[in-house]
């Protein structure tokens, strides 16, 4: 979690606008790690594209830009204001920036009120007509809670 905090001191930047056709979610993310000492993050989100190739942006309530995570066929990177990590996998990255692999992949589908799986996580969709689901993930250890309220599109 401390690359997390670390993220915190990124630089702000606008959101850019979605282009025709693609998919696009924002709203609010919290996430809690059940690790020692447990561990909690929220923030703003923007997740566009799709499970192929996409990308995260988590933004601070004042607009500042936290992380941005992009991934594709070749491997996922994180830029952390001018600090680019490359891994080869999404879930590797997500886990070395939060502590704890994230559903970016299956929040596609989550957002889109499917459920799907995602490496232990569960997702509770009961609310998803009033924006908002709830997603745990209990194995492997560390346990995580994951919270977005969302806008519909």
């Amino acid at each position: 979690m401390v690359a997390l905090a670390a993220a915190l001191a990124g630089c702000a930047t606008p959101r850019r606008p979605r282009a025709p056709g693609e998919t696009a979610w924002t709203g609010r993310l919290a996430l809690r790690v059940d690790s020692a000492p447990p561990q909690a993050f929220s923030a703003l989100f923007d997740l566009r594209g799709s499970a192929d190739t996409g990308e995260l942006q988590l933004t601070s309530a004042l607009g500042q830009t936290l992380a941005t995570v992009r991934w594709s066929a070749r491997g996922a990177e994180l830029q952390r204001g001018n600090h680019t990590t490359r891994r080869d996998s999404l879930d590797a990255l997500t886990a070395e920036l939060s502590g704890a692999p994230l559903p970016v992949l299956a929040m596609f589908d989550w957002l889109a009120g499917r459920d799907a799986p995602a490496g232990g996580w569960r997702v509770d969709l009961s609310q998803h007509a009033s924006g908002r689901l709830v997603a745990r993930r209990e194995q492997p250890q560390p346990s995580a809670e994951l919270r977005l309220v969302f806008e519909q599109p």
